[in-house]
């Protein structure tokens, strides 16, 4: 009867009272676990550059063991097109292998771009942990039993007596048989530069900037000397070549090929007259400051991590944390 006479705007006001202080108390919670929550994060193990399809920190395999397994996986992926990677860390201290094998995995990517059908296999040393990440196109061939009976069979006993190398080769080789029994898409053939993914490694991230260079800066070149429709024509015609030859895609190709024509057709000359007789937002005899294009070409770093031997990311591996981790 009493909570019946209180008046709407009383109970309003109440209710704003405490819905105010339930907030500032889990405000103040969570600054309180931002300090512990900042200090584990810089703990945590930095991700290394994907450089080669076999990554050794820890110094223990030597360099003909190290070449040998990554010419086999090369071997593989330009036969079957699954990408593999193997990396050996000292340890993964905070993280539980798992967790810093997933951070790995999908930071690399590996895996073809449209197909995803990649694998790490990791290596904690002074852990004495391993783990076999898979993507998700693989989990269906090569589930979390399968990977850990690899582990099982070939690592453990291969690591006990000290014959890393060993191990790892034997581990790979079986991987690689089980996942010849999935269908997937065939490889594509290298290109003569060593690309191993089927667009030579460039992304649609690196097109965008191609196109919009080529239709800014190319673009408003042409026009100046070939007339608006022409040049425009023109800019999509070299922005469409720049593009097939760097990726060998007809479709990126095309469709870089078209948006670079429209955008060279729709916005203006920049700086200049604007055309015959059309007005621009600057003046014909206005200083322009130059055009300084600093720190290298605007590709070739981000998710594909390009090695000095050609060896990049297929860019596509999505990983769910299958697979399954092991000790010796």
């Amino acid at each position: 009867m009493l909570a019946d006479a209180t008046p709407p705007d009383t109970r309003g006001r109440l209710f704003a009272f405490w819905l105010r202080r339930l907030c500032g108390a889990v405000v103040g919670v969570l600054l309180l676990c931002l300090p512990d929550m900042a200090l584990a994060q810089q703990n945590v193990l930095p991700i290394p550059a994907l450089t080669a399809r076999v990554i050794d920190q820890t110094g223990t395999l030597t360099e003909a063991d190290r070449i040998a397994l990554e010419t086999t996986l090369e071997s593989y992926e330009q036969s079957k097109g699954s990408q593999i990677v193997v990396l050996m860390v000292p340890t993964t201290h905070p993280e539980d292998i798992a967790a810093y094998a997933y951070r790995v995995a999908s930071t690399w990517k590996i895996g073809r771009r449209d197909v995803g059908d990649g694998v790490l296999l990791i290596v904690a040393k002074d852990d004495r942990r391993m783990r076999i990440e898979v993507a998700k196109r693989l989990e269906g061939v090569l589930p979390d039993l399968a990977a850990a009976r690899i582990m099982d069979q070939t690592m453990r006993p291969q690591f006990r007596s000290g014959n890393y190398a060993g191990g790892i080769a034997a581990a790979l080789d079986q991987i690689m048989k089980t996942i010849d029994g999935e269908a997937l898409p065939p490889a594509m053939a290298p290109s003569a530069g060593g690309s191993l993914s089927g667009s030579h490694g460039i992304d649609w991230l690196m097109v965008l900037v191609i196109v919009v260079m080529t239709s800014l800066l190319g673009g408003n070149l042409l026009k100046a000397i070939m007339g608006r429709g022409l040049g425009s024509v023109a800019t999509g015609a070299l922005a469409g070549g720049l593009i097939f030859l760097l990726s060998g895609v007809i479709l990126m190709a095309a469709v870089s090929s078209v948006a670079s024509f429209l955008i060279a057709l729709l916005f203006p000359l920049t700086g200049g007259s604007g055309g015959r007789g059309g007005g621009s937002g600057m003046s014909r005899g206005a200083h322009r400051p130059p055009i300084i294009i600093s720190g290298g070409p605007p590709f070739g770093g981000g998710w594909s991590g390009g090695g000095s031997d050609g060896f990049r990311s297929g860019g596509g591996g999505d990983f769910g944390g299958g697979g399954a981790s092991g000790d010796w």
